[in-house]
């Protein structure tokens, strides 16, 4: 089977427009980059629709030729997207400025951009662990052929054979890499613990909804493991450890005040909210996004963005009114 232009190929394509946007994401560690590729994608693909061979290969899996060696030519020569955990050694001092690092972040991701509300939960329950941020964090630290190796092979879970034409080397060199791209992330933390139950993790949530509008810094750290990390990029300061972490929301509480609001959000299948502070009576800002990293001890990580570009694609309100019910 051809697939011509006059068969619809936009069509065609479309539904796996979310999978390739996950894909490009873990590769690129950026959400704009990723959807940029993957218009790319579909628009080499549109252009040789005319050449595409049904009995060689389906079409999913030819748009995941294309989208992987579009995003191995993007990344050349550019610098890896990590977090700031992964960087440089924990801070002690809370009050130390808060200086923006030049550094090109890992960014956050939608849920709502790679799942629908009509989405099968298991096949999401599957494809949640590839896109959490511990995972997507520890794909940066990889050359990009090794990274690509590793998604094709672990994440899609595609033979050898195929990942070896899809890259134009042999099956020996795909899984020469896939053993050099393991050992490179062996060492590497990825919240081994694993998620509660859902009710827990609701639960979970719920409270630090609670201790949060209230400003309970007590109510905070008690949610929190032991060695749990906050971190914020663009800063490269990160903290760890249920008393760092909770002197420096007392500066935050100090600075910015104890009047504040939560909205419920979601980004890489994990809990995420957004934080508004107030501004005036019964008015509130936009302050941060934190996503969460809830495990079975608690809250392990928080990693919290406060950048405009990703208050835009989250599409979170700039400001916020009183409460429902409040005078």
């Amino acid at each position: 089977m051809t697939v011509s232009l006059s068969e619809d190929f936009a069509r065609q394509a479309d539904p796996f427009r979310r999978e390739l946007l996950a894909h490009c994401y873990r590769m690129l560690g950026s959400v704009h980059d990723a959807e940029d590729l993957v218009q790319e994608t579909l628009l080499r693909a549109w252009r040789a629709s005319g050449r595409f061979d049904g009995e060689r290969a389906s079409l999913r899996t030819w748009l995941y030729r294309i989208a992987t060696n579009a995003c191995l030519t993007a990344l050349a020569g550019r610098r890896r997207r990590p977090l700031p955990s992964a960087i440089g050694a924990p801070s002690e001092d809370t009050e130390q400025p808060l200086v923006r690092a030049e550094v090109p972040w890992l960014e956050p991701l939608p849920d709502a951009m790679v799942w629908t509300e009509r989405a099968d939960p298991a096949a999401v329950a599957v494809s949640r662990s590839s896109l959490r941020l511990a995972f997507v964090a520890a794909l940066q630290l990889l050359p990009p052929r090794q990274r690509a190796i590793l998604i094709l092979r672990e994440v899609l879970e595609l033979p050898a054979a195929e990942v070896a034409d899809m890259l134009g080397t042999t099956p020996a060199a795909v899984n020469s890499g896939l053993q050099r791209a393991r050992a490179r992330l062996a060492g590497v933390a990825e919240d081994q613990i694993g998620e509660p139950a859902e009710a827990d993790l609701r639960a979970t949530v719920d409270a630090y909804v609670t201790a949060f509008e209230k400003a309970d810094i007590t109510a905070l750290t008690r949610l929190l493991t032991k060695d749990a990390i906050l971190e914020m990029p663009p800063l490269a300061i990160w903290y760890t450890g249920r008393e760092s972490y909770g002197r420096f929301m007392d500066r935050v509480f100090a600075m910015r005040g104890t009047d504040w609001r939560i909205v419920r959000a979601a980004a890489n299948g994990q809990p995420a909210v957004a934080a508004y502070v107030g501004t005036a009576p019964g008015e509130y800002q936009l302050h941060s996004l934190h996503v969460l990293t809830v495990t079975r001890a608690g809250i392990g990580r928080n990693t919290v963005w406060a950048e405009p570009a990703t208050f835009a694609t989250f599409a979170l309100a700039p400001r916020l009114g009183p409460p429902a019910g409040a005078r």
